[in-house]
């Protein structure tokens, strides 16, 4: 007899407590709402300790477990990495050196490489179809800049349908810029080569160091219409 009132005591002592949790945990809810009028970008660490401001000590899980159930989210800013105060997007690698058995257009590679003439450097910008390999567009100019990956990527949209083609290419600070998003805007699917890995584009690679071995090395001069003639020459070939 004794041992069945006791468990009667229990089990109401039981639903006492779920009730009492009930109503702290509404309570609760209301401030933790509160609080999100005011400072909607807080997630549950920092409503955690604006709770304890209002002189309520409660676990980070509760929390947590609170905000879910009234379906609240904090403002989260989209994560963008920064190199010496730029700011950059890097594409996932699309491509995953699938070179080979690629339809026309599908898939373009790109890159910038250097070309020493006599009076120093000039920068070719090259865009490959891997479909057969070809060049498709390219530009020279005298500076490794944002402007000549630009102008080479408004000259592969008037060449080529590019609507839905990947366009692939290495981490380099140009091809991370928020300009060079503009792909996007084009209808290109952007791609990029893991950090530091060359293989990742390896054919416009093997592009720039067979026009170098093949053609440049051996010009008698290297001014820079010679070589410019040179890498037209070798492109038509």
């Amino acid at each position: 007899m004794e041992d069945a009132n006791l468990s009667r005591t229990l089990s109401n002592y039981r639903i006492d407590e779920r009730s009492l949790r009930k109503i702290d945990d509404a309570i609760l809810k209301v401030h933790i709402l509160e609080i999100h009028q005011s400072h909607k970008m807080y997630g549950y660490p920092r409503r955690k300790i604006a709770l304890r401001d209002r002189v309520f000590v409660v676990n980070h899980k509760k929390v947590y477990r609170l905000m879910c159930e009234l379906g609240m989210r904090s403002i989260i800013r989209k994560k963008r990495r920064v190199w010496k105060n730029r700011i950059l997007r890097v594409f996932d690698n699309v491509v995953e050196r699938n070179f080979k058995e690629r339809t026309e257009n599908k898939v373009f590679v790109t890159d910038i490489t250097y070309l020493p003439t006599k009076n120093g450097f000039l920068y070719l910008s090259a865009v490959q179809d891997l479909y057969n390999n070809e060049i498709v567009t390219w530009k020279t100019g005298q500076r490794n800049d944002l402007d000549l990956v630009l102008d080479t990527l408004t000259e592969l949209a008037t060449k080529r349908n590019v609507y839905r083609s990947i366009l692939h290419s290495d981490q380099g600070y140009q091809y991370t810029s928020i300009k060079y998003q503009q792909v996007e805007q084009l209808g290109i699917i952007g791609s990029h080569s893991r950090k530091g890995n060359c293989h990742d584009n390896a054919c416009i690679e093997s592009f720039f160091s067979h026009f170098k071995s093949e053609c440049l090395y051996l010009l008698a001069d290297n001014s820079e219409d010679e070589v410019i003639q040179a890498v037209e020459e070798y492109i038509f070939l």
